[in-house]
């Protein structure tokens, strides 16, 4: 058994997680995720699992969301995400147990691509899957508000206590300069290529779940090509996959150079 690890995961956590697990045979650490939070694989008696434990006070509150997401979408089928298994709350550090999931986030698949036709279908499949959460009609998220104004209040919470790269005049210009309101539908809220996962040539999972609700699909699509926009091929390939609508230079700035500054 492999018990020098990491992050905190002591004896007093193993034996929480192996209550659910069984005897943990081998844990390490995922080097490729955990930008929020530390991320192990854990190789069990029940099963494989991910576990992710969060320390900062901004990342614990985002993981205890993501834990109450993933519960949410516990057992249903329209939306493919990790299972939620377990959540620990402990002094200092929160815990989300959940399954292992095989395959690589977009950003390794693409990083490892090896033509760029390869780099278009991974941009359309991920243009697909975007456009099958946006047609999502699901019981398991309600509209609740105005999301923009909802961002835009804790964009404000995490200016004043120095939790982001965004400073107080470009909130004061997002809020003088809104957007036209469109359709709110069900969006993932960091929908990068890091919060995506490849199976198979194609993206076929969502990870990272802790901004998934009701809300304005344009800050999903923006997320989603923000890195490929300089590649006008994998962002067509990406527009042909999904189909809804494209971005306008405004709606993307106001996103990918606005208010992502801030989260």
């Amino acid at each position: 058994m492999t018990r020098g690890l990491k992050f905190n995961l002591d004896k007093d956590l193993l034996d929480k997680l192996e209550v659910i697990t069984g005897s943990i045979h081998r844990a390490h650490m995922i080097d490729e995720q955990g930008w929020t939070s530390a991320v192990h694989k854990i190789s069990a008696v029940n099963g494989t699992y991910i576990l992710k434990s969060s320390f900062k006070e901004k990342y614990r509150e985002w993981l205890k969301t993501e834990a109450e997401v993933l519960k949410k979408l516990k057992s249903q089928q329209e939306i493919p995400v990790p299972e939620y298994v377990h959540y620990i709350e402990e002094t200092g550090r929160n815990h989300l147990l959940m399954s292992y999931e095989e395959g690589m986030t977009l950003t390794k698949a693409l990083r490892e691509a090896v033509s760029h036709d390869e780099k278009k279908q991974l941009m359309k499949s991920f243009g697909q899957l975007l456009y099958w959460l946006h047609e999502t009609e699901t019981a398991h998220f309600e509209l609740t508000g105005d999301w923009l104004e909802e961002e835009l209040k804790r964009a404000e919470r995490y200016l004043e206590a120095g939790e982001c790269d965004g400073d107080r005049e470009l909130l004061e210009k997002l809020k003088a300069n809104r957007l036209a309101e469109v359709k709110q539908t069900v969006i993932h809220g960091d929908c990068t290529t890091d919060n995506v996962m490849v199976r198979d040539g194609e993206v076929r999972l969502f990870i990272d779940v802790a901004g998934m609700t009701v809300g304005d699909p344009r800050y999903d699509v923006a997320l989603a090509i923000r890195k490929v926009m300089a590649d006008s091929e994998l962002t067509e390939a990406f527009y042909e996959g999904y189909g809804l609508f494209r971005l306008s230079s405004r709606e993307f700035n106001y996103f990918e150079n606005g208010l992502y500054e801030f989260f």
